[in-house]
């Protein structure tokens, strides 16, 4: 078995910067979810999913992992497609911002933002592959809860576009086990 987890992994931030941490760092732990994704002509089709965030990196960083699961041979989600991806979000000081890596090989799809605190809420920006811009935001957050937003803008459309919103609830310990 190799060390690999045991060097990847850390029970909590890391003291330098352990105030800016907690932007993410509030959402180590366990998470069911509910999935809506949006279609251009406002059809909405609904999964369930799960997410679960831990510390990385000697605490310097939050990873994540994303899943829609769908049973074996069932079709993929519509408009979203099924998830099996992960989230690195690393805190750069010389910014004061979150360096954010998505990565769903699955589906290839492959992302790069920046991420901030926006009043009570976080919002990253970045790009797609094919050049629109992209805003992911989580919103309403409370220590049980949040509802997470993707959403998408070409360059000749004058709104944003709400392609998939989440809603996470984070799961109960379970007996004799402590949570993250």
């Amino acid at each position: 078995m190799s060390d690999f987890a045991k060097f990847l992994h850390a029970n909590g931030p890391h003291a330098e910067h352990a105030q800016a941490l907690q932007l993410y760092g509030r959402f180590v732990g366990d998470w069911d979810a509910e999935i809506v994704a949006h279609a251009p002509d406002g059809t909405r089709h609904r999964a369930a999913g799960e997410i679960h965030f831990g510390w990385v990196l000697k605490g310097r960083a939050v990873q994540d992992v994303w899943m829609i699961p769908r049973p074996a041979g069932a079709p993929a989600f519509p408009i979203a497609g099924n998830w099996y991806g992960t989230t690195l979000r690393v805190y750069d000081p010389t910014i004061d911002a979150w360096r954010i890596s998505w990565a769903d090989p699955g589906r290839s799809v492959f992302r790069q933002q920046i991420g901030r605190p926006r009043g009570a809420d976080i919002v990253q920006e970045g790009t797609t592959d094919t050049g629109d811009l992209s805003r992911w935001s989580f919103t309403e957050i409370t220590a049980d809860s949040f509802l997470w937003l993707g959403e998408n803008k070409s360059a000749a459309a004058p709104d944003w576009r709400l392609v998939v919103e989440v809603k996470a609830t984070r799961r109960k310990a379970q007996a004799g086990r402590t949570p993250n």
